[in-house]
């Protein structure tokens, strides 16, 4: 009976999104929303730098709330921003808060919009497996996103590989614009570089390229496995990530959380539920759920840091890498 109700509730909220462009002249906030905090259908948009994490959050929530039925749209940045702009989802997660320019089309729409931060998040940096580096200098990193550097043995002269493929999940994530906006300090990034459509097609091709350079979400590389989120998936190599020049086991670090937390770590990022919900529906409902102390738990476990609840920190330098 649950998934008779839910898939004729997705339905006409497939339609009712898919109608938005038409709906336009009736007003700024419509009536199609009906679902309460705990029931009802809806989609909500991340950027899909979250996706593990979103994924285990609604899996969670749906078997704790049998009427609610909660379907990710899964895309970039931008997207995810604009389909809250035009109120085709009521909830987006994002890396970033809403600019000046954003939070003024909001308002001339009458869109009140909550900047929820939910966790701090890592953006790691992976190898191929048969790569003999395991670490490297934020600098250095900025001039291989510029193209000033383009050869492994421009880093290290005993180096075996050839050309570095540097390789992004998405062109629209947040991670694209991360490295714009914090490594290479606004300056354009290398032509050269390539760009998957998602973080899942990254992993992969690291996995295969052995000069492959990954720039990825570390809750895509976690070891699901282990519980006290020391270790990393086994199909690639993290690299440790220092912001000097010259990096040593003494000021490089893993994007473990323990390094999160103190910003050891020098690549580390907000991530935010931006949500626009003023019938207190299923997307308000969901933003508590990933605010509270369950919710938290599974940011946890996903590798990420979580924003509202302490964490234990253990001793992670015997993981250091050799």
């Amino acid at each position: 009976m649950k998934r008779l109700f839910l898939f004729l509730s997705l339905i006409a909220v497939l339609l009712v999104v898919t109608s938005c462009s038409n709906n336009s002249n009736k007003g700024p906030r419509s009536t199609k929303w009906r679902d309460t905090l705990t029931s009802g259908a809806i989609y909500i948009a991340s950027d899909q730098c979250f996706e593990p994490v979103i994924q285990a959050q609604v899996a969670v929530f749906e078997s704790q709330y049998l009427e609610a039925g909660i379907v990710p749209i899964f895309t970039g940045e931008m997207e995810a921003i604009r389909l809250l702009m035009d109120d085709s989802v009521r909830l987006a997660v994002v890396s970033r808060e809403l600019t000046e320019k954003e939070k003024a089309v909001f308002t001339s729409k009458n869109m009140v919009v909550r900047e929820l931060k939910i966790a701090t998040d890592a953006i790691a940096l992976i190898v191929n497996k048969n790569n003999e580096e395991s670490m490297i200098g934020m600098p250095t990193l900025k001039k291989i996103l510029t193209g000033e550097i383009t050869e492994w043995k421009q880093i290290n002269p005993k180096s075996k590989l050839g050309k570095i493929d540097v390789i992004f999940d998405n062109p629209n994530s947040g991670t694209v614009r991360y490295a714009i906006d914090s490594i290479t300090g606004g300056q354009g990034l290398s032509d050269k570089l390539y760009a998957q459509e998602n973080n899942l097609q990254a992993l992969e091709m690291v996995s295969k390229i052995p000069g492959a350079l990954g720039i990825i979400g570390v809750n895509w590389i976690s070891n699901e496995t282990d519980s006290t989120n020391l270790s990393f998936n086994d199909k690639i190599k993290v690299l440790a990530v220092s912001r000097y020049a010259s990096p040593d086991q003494y000021n490089s670090f893993l994007p473990f959380q323990a390094y999160v937390v103190y910003s050891n770590y020098p690549m580390i990022r907000s991530v935010y539920i931006l949500l626009s919900d003023p019938k207190n529906g299923l997307s308000t409902g969901f933003a508590s759920f990933v605010t509270s102390d369950r919710g938290q738990r599974i940011i946890l476990k996903s590798g990420l840091v979580p924003a509202t609840m302490p964490i234990n920190i253990v001793n992670v330098h015997d993981s250091y890498p050799n």
